[in-house]
């Protein structure tokens, strides 16, 4: 067993990862992206730190630093120059996740194939958890309403009610089928399995389908298929919501956002769960405040 640099370690990676997305379609494109953006970051500062106070690692390969480099001293190191060059704390440990991808469960196989030994990535903690939701104030919420009754039924229509309405993704929106909407008893309900939770808790979505929402949908299908989207067609929808103050990079996510927190703030957590596909860890952390719960006057003994 050889140990490789981690040039070719990143590049068997990627490699690998394209054929692990035919046959399961994960890793997504984004997160190979992500990785790959990641190790180049960690090997940058390895570099620079090198030339600049004059390191000499031992583990190298043709100027390339073998994967052996990657130790607890080392990663404790980079998380500290990140946070010294002013990198949040949150985006510091973004950082080392995108660089850990490269040591998955799943392509020590592939590596193996290569007669590659890679040690275990190092443990170095918890990753921050995110900030709880803040829900937009009732002005931005009320322009969203006004907005959306106002549309017209077509593309930008679509993408909106999917994640509006049902709390979609943007991928798994451009991943939907007829096959998705499923007949039963006189009702539609929407039928999916979220793709960022299809190898964690495969939770599989099953809401119903308002009929004046389906009616609609109805006129833009193309026969019996969905409307074809347009590439750009969540360019359009950020920009919508950035029009109307929300401020983010990924405008069109807030609108799923706030379709779980108000099905969660009305019928609870395993509404939100439902509707979501998402843990029920995730939302009760995320949208929930158990400091501030969202009730009138009431009295134990009257739920008796």
């Amino acid at each position: 067993m050889t140990t490789p640099t981690m040039d070719k370690m990143l590049k068997a990676y990627v490699d690998a990862a394209a054929i692990e997305r035919m046959k399961c379609g994960r890793p997504e494109k984004g997160t190979v992206k992500n990785t790959k953006q990641g190790v180049k970051r960690f090997v940058r500062w390895m570099n620079e730190r090198r030339l600049k106070n004059g390191y000499d690692y031992k583990d190298l390969e043709d100027g390339f630093p073998l994967v052996s480099v990657v130790k607890p001293a080392l990663i404790h190191k980079y998380l500290a120059d990140l946070l010294k060059g002013g990198t949040r704390p949150i985006t510091a440990m973004t950082y080392i996740y995108q660089l850990r991808q490269l040591f998955s469960r799943w392509v020590r196989p592939y590596y193996e194939d290569h007669g590659w030994k890679v040690p275990m990535f190092p443990s170095f903690g918890k990753k921050p958890m995110a900030p709880r939701y803040s829900r937009p104030s009732r002005e931005m919420l009320g322009k969203v309403k006004e907005w959306y009754r106002s549309m017209p039924i077509d593309q930008l229509w679509f993408v909106t009610t999917m994640m509006l309405e049902f709390a979609m993704r943007n991928g798994d929106i451009m991943r939907l089928g007829r096959r998705n909407f499923v007949e039963r008893e006189g009702r539609v309900y929407l039928n999916y399995t979220p793709n960022k939770t299809v190898h964690s808790s495969a939770r599989t979505v099953k809401w119903p389908v308002h009929p004046e929402i389906w009616n609609k949908i109805q006129t833009l299908m193309e026969g019996d298929q969905l409307p074809t989207l347009d590439d750009d067609i969540f360019i359009r929808l950020n920009q919508k919501m950035r029009d109307m103050g929300f401020n983010g990079p990924k405008g069109a996510y807030e609108l799923r956002k706030i379709c779980v927190d108000h099905v969660y703030q009305k019928f609870g957590a395993e509404m939100a769960v439902s509707i979501s596909g998402d843990d029920i860890k995730t939302i009760t952390y995320y949208y929930a405040d158990p400091a501030q719960p969202n009730i009138g006057d009431i009295r134990v003994t009257d739920l008796i």
